[in-house]
């Protein structure tokens, strides 16, 4: 694959994640070949996971020598483990949180609207940002620090924030009274299935996303059972 820099610089105008990556890289003085490293490894990983991923394809995408990364980086683990898994974790999560961070402070009159806001930010994010998303979903299960990671400084702070909004609607009487982790725990399973189908498993059928949206949240709220 020949190194076309047009294309690269196109990859980082739509690929916000990275193009943030490489800001702070720069400060951290991480050599123009690290980041190429970088870049490759993300597009590599995400197409085929860890496992199936070889150094020889992350270093032609590169535009390297294979040897290259091993001055570097002694293994693909050490790759995976020093740059992808480490950058993640200190990026993802004010990344992940800042316009989230919107959705979860702002005061809805209804958990409908928030359940509704939370699903299009979400679907806009995990669209915008696919690539690092399967890394993630790919990696998690076999990455004990990335998951302790994530969990430190993502999934925490959301699930306080979360927790607040759905005891608020409780009290309202919109959400029944049921433990809020098992509300929390169903509400999301339906979100993520939803996304994971919409944007991983089925991403070329022809979706509605606002009336599928829609649909989520009535089974959400109302389930799927008939009245006999």
């Amino acid at each position: 694959m020949e190194n076309n820099p047009a294309a690269g610089q196109g990859q980082l105008e739509q690929d916000q994640w990275v193009q943030e990556l490489l800001d702070l890289s720069e400060k951290e003085q991480v050599t123009p070949k690290q980041l190429s490293i970088l870049r490759a490894a993300i597009d590599v990983f995400a197409e085929k996971g860890f496992s199936a991923a070889a150094t020889s394809e992350i270093a032609q995408k590169a535009g390297v020598a294979e040897g290259t990364i091993f001055r570097y980086y002694r293994t693909k683990k050490d790759l995976l483990l020093a740059i992808v898994v480490p950058t993640m974790s200190r990026m993802i999560a004010p990344f992940v949180l800042r316009n989230f961070s919107g959705v979860l402070d702002v005061p809805f009159e209804s958990y409908e609207a928030f359940l509704k806001a939370f699903m299009v930010n979400r679907l806009e994010f995990v669209r915008r940002n696919l690539k690092i998303v399967k890394i993630l979903i790919q990696e998690i299960p076999f990455q004990p620090a990335l998951k302790e990671q994530l969990t430190e400084n993502i999934f925490e702070q959301v699930l306080a924030r979360v927790t607040a909004i759905t005891e608020h609607f409780k009290a309202e009487g919109e959400v029944i009274d049921a433990p809020t982790p098992a509300i929390i725990r169903f509400t999301i399973s339906a979100i993520a299935g939803y996304l994971l189908t919409r944007l991983v498993l089925m991403p070329e059928q022809d979706w509605n996303d606002e009336a599928e949206i829609e649909q989520t949240i009535s089974f959400i709220l109302h389930g799927i059972g008939g009245n006999g």
